[in-house]
């Protein structure tokens, strides 16, 4: 029989027997496809772990100390077992690990159970893989869109973005970006039951994740009326996750509620849609003299720099709907608005921007980029920032 070539380039000679060759051909290139997006993102969490250190030993602070600081307990206590029951009270009083999403605890309670290690240890393993999975996500997705050079680019851009010392700590950043990324991909592969099941993997993980929605919608209209039903399956199992945890909420606590009414009584009191704005005021009002308010509103600028960029390069539409559905859920919080954090959630803005900015430009546009990204850290690090920590 004539020899044929794969999608993916590889020969097959079409013979039942063949599957197993080609799969195994198939793992071994998308393997070394990963390993410079892989090595990207290690040198990038490494370089993020001797700031923790640094931070560490000037502040009189174990090393593990910072990576599991702020948020990450919550995690921590989640992977230990949810509550069943709201607490009363507002502000800390109100403060409990209902208000964080599951994905990120079921993980670290497998790694836990598996190989019996504490669930610190647990959790510093999931993140310190998802953070560096994260990266090469971030890679293939550009790839396929731009190629590896602009991969390259907007991969170290999201590495190295303020927000991005958050991959390195206890935090569901890492796994959103992983599937998230993953997902896009599938939808424009339009592998409909992959994609809509790594929605549902970025909807537990996040509420921010609920934006993948918007992508899953509108890659499969139009799938729907060429007649491929297929695509139902996108958006019916994106928000399954997000279905499944308030399910559960509503069995064990009594009441589907229960993740929004904590974090409306212990975070983010105050009306809906005034972040952005009330963030940007407080520069004019009180200077910058509040690093958390100064540094938010640079957010909001950048973020709102990048996407008239991203716009103006008619971007693929189906991203574009992840990315506008972000920061709309980023603009409707209360106190989160377009943070560097959740310009990091919103990870096609920065990966995508990267290869439009001028060669000459890149080199100390990166480079002021980690410098922000060392002095919130270090300001976080150190009890002087909550900027990146609202939910």
């Amino acid at each position: 029989m004539a020899g044929r070539t794969t999608g993916l380039g590889i020969a097959g000679d079409g013979t039942p027997g063949a599957a197993e060759p080609i799969r195994g051909h198939v793992l071994r290139w998308a393997a070394r496809r990963s390993l410079r997006p892989a090595a990207v993102a290690l040198v990038s969490r490494i370089g993020v772990l001797a700031l923790a250190a640094a931070v560490a030993a000037v502040t009189h602070q174990t090393f593990v100390q910072p990576l599991t600081s702020w948020d990450s307990s919550w995690y921590l206590k989640a992977a230990a077992g949810y509550p069943h029951h709201l607490l009363p009270g507002t502000g800390n009083a109100a403060q409990d690990a209902l208000g964080f999403f599951p994905a990120l605890p079921v993980l670290i309670r497998i790694v836990h159970l598996v190989l019996q290690t504490g669930y610190t240890t647990s959790g510093l393993l999931v993140t310190s893989i998802t953070g560096i999975t994260a990266g090469v996500a971030v890679w293939w997705l550009v790839d396929d869109l731009y190629g590896p050079e602009a991969a390259d680019r907007g991969t170290v851009l999201v590495l190295w973005s303020p927000g991005a010392f958050v991959l390195s700590m206890v935090y569901g950043e890492g796994l959103l970006i992983t599937a998230g990324a993953f997902m896009l991909l599938a939808l424009r592969r339009r592998w409909w039951i992959t994609a809509g099941l790594l929605g549902a993997v970025v909807s537990a993980t996040d509420p921010v994740g609920i934006a993948v929605i918007a992508p899953c919608v509108w890659a499969a209209w139009p799938a729907l009326r060429g007649g491929d039903r297929r695509a139902l399956a996108a958006p019916l199992l994106a928000p399954a996750g997000i279905g499944a945890f308030f399910l559960y909420l509503w069995v064990e606590v009594g009441t589907p509620f229960a993740w929004f009414i904590t974090q409306r009584r212990g975070w983010q009191g105050g009306p809906l849609f005034t972040s952005v704005p009330g963030q940007i005021g407080g520069v004019f009002v009180d200077g910058f003299g509040n690093p958390n308010t100064t540094i938010k509103a640079a957010g909001a600028v950048v973020a709102a720099t990048f996407l008239v960029v991203l716009w103006r390069s008619r971007p693929d539409s189906t991203v574009m709907a992840y990315v506008l559905a972000v920061l709309v859920l980023g603009a409707m919080s209360p106190v989160v608005g377009w943070s560097p954090r959740l310009v990091l959630r919103d990870f096609p803005l920065l990966a995508l921007v990267a290869p439009r900015i001028p060669e000459r430009w890149f080199g100390p546009v990166l480079g002021l980029s980690a410098l922000l990204l060392a002095v919130v850290a270090a300001l976080a690090w150190s009890g002087s920032s909550t900027i990146y920590f609202t939910p």
